[in-house]
């Protein structure tokens, strides 16, 4: 899966290499405890992942599907420490060139759907 993908790529030695896989017309929304950042164009999002912290988050899928050119993920995040600290929804529609065309992610403190990881912030 595209999505999939996408968050390894972020995660890994060179995340923007993740932008590879998102179309230059891209639009997206981020929904964050008390903050959403959305925008239109690879050069936007670009700015919003150069401008997160290094903490070494990395996302984990636990769940995912797929429905023609829709894709669907549910996944938890975890710290550099190894912390828990959320759970997050993501959807993409991908373009003809199976790339992010429009995606929308939504992530969650304090309500998950399964539990986080041992030791784990609740």
């Amino acid at each position: 899966m595209v999505i999939v993908d996408y968050y390894a790529r972020l995660d890994g030695p060179e995340p923007l290499t993740g932008l590879d896989l998102v179309e230059p017309d891209v639009g997206f929304l981020l929904a964050l405890p008390g903050n959403e950042v959305s925008g239109s164009g690879r050069e936007e999002l670009r700015a919003y992942l150069e401008g997160r912290p290094a903490v070494g988050r990395k996302h984990t899928v636990v769940r995912q599907s797929a429905d023609g050119d829709l894709e669907m993920v549910y996944g938890y995040i975890t710290e550099g420490d190894g912390r828990g600290t959320g759970s997050f929804t993501s959807v993409a529609l991908l373009s003809a060139d199976k790339k992010l065309l429009r995606y929308q992610s939504f992530f969650h403190a304090g309500f998950n759907i399964f539990p986080l990881p041992a030791g784990a912030a609740a």
